[in-house]
């Protein structure tokens, strides 16, 4: 497992992969920040202009204090939830890593026939959302067992990154039921594997290299665990 990662992490210069790396990033900080803009626009859009309290008077500053006070809170929880909004985005260029890890370790594989778009948009979707909502719920988690924080941050992303890179990979080769079979027969070593890749989410700048690592690294732990690798 950990000859998978280090593998992955040797391929890292590839251009295939700082080009899905540039093109996460990019989507997911447009994301961000637009979802940003919105929350603070709708902060300040519902709150009223003024109110009045007993024996202090008309109070007509408290939406504009509040509707700046969105932004770093929200700057702080899209640190939280960047890696997993670029992962769902770099499902959507999977093919991609893929297709290098494979050219460059495994060139005597049959080709496949790519997923259909609008299955992948959909795949991507779902994943999205089950990534930020687990992860808010987390979050709240953390706040409350602040001691158990980096466990609870780990725990519940290596078993979503672990179960969804599996899952993306052998589906290529094996279709969704013989990748939900390969799934259930390793899922010890998938957790393991997803773990291993959510333990740097915490480590700023390197966290944004996890989804091109996972993918990559899942792909070598597939062709090792189907007996495929040479």
């Amino acid at each position: 497992m950990i000859s998978d990662f280090l593998k992955a992490i040797g391929q890292i210069g590839d251009r295939r992969f700082l080009t899905v790396l540039l093109i996460g990033v990019a989507l997911t900080l447009a994301l961000l920040f637009g979802f940003t803009v919105v929350f603070a626009w709708t902060v300040g859009l519902v709150l009223p202009d003024s109110f009045s309290l007993p024996w202090i008077g008309e109070i007509t500053w408290i939406d504009d204090v509040l509707s700046w006070a969105v932004v770093p809170v929200m700057i702080g929880a899209s640190v939280f939830l960047m890696v997993p909004v670029a992962s769902a985005f770099t499902g959507l260029f999977l093919d991609r890593i893929v297709d290098a890890v494979e050219a460059e370790h495994y060139p005597g594989l049959a080709p496949v026939t790519p997923l259909p778009m609008a299955e992948v948009l959909r795949e991507t979707s779902k994943f999205l959302g089950l990534l930020v909502a687990v992860n808010i719920v987390a979050l709240v988690l953390c706040i409350i067992f602040p001691p158990f924080a980096p466990l609870i941050f780990w725990g519940v992303n290596g078993l979503l990154l672990g179960r969804e890179y599996a899952t993306l990979v052998a589906q290529r080769r094996l279709g969704t039921d013989g990748a939900r079979d390969f799934r259930k027969r390793h899922r010890a070593q998938i957790w393991i594997a997803g773990t291993l890749m959510a333990v740097p989410l915490t480590i700023p700048f390197v966290n944004l290299l996890i989804p091109i690592l996972g993918v990559a690294t899942f792909t070598h732990l597939y062709h090792r665990l189907a007996g495929k690798a040479v």
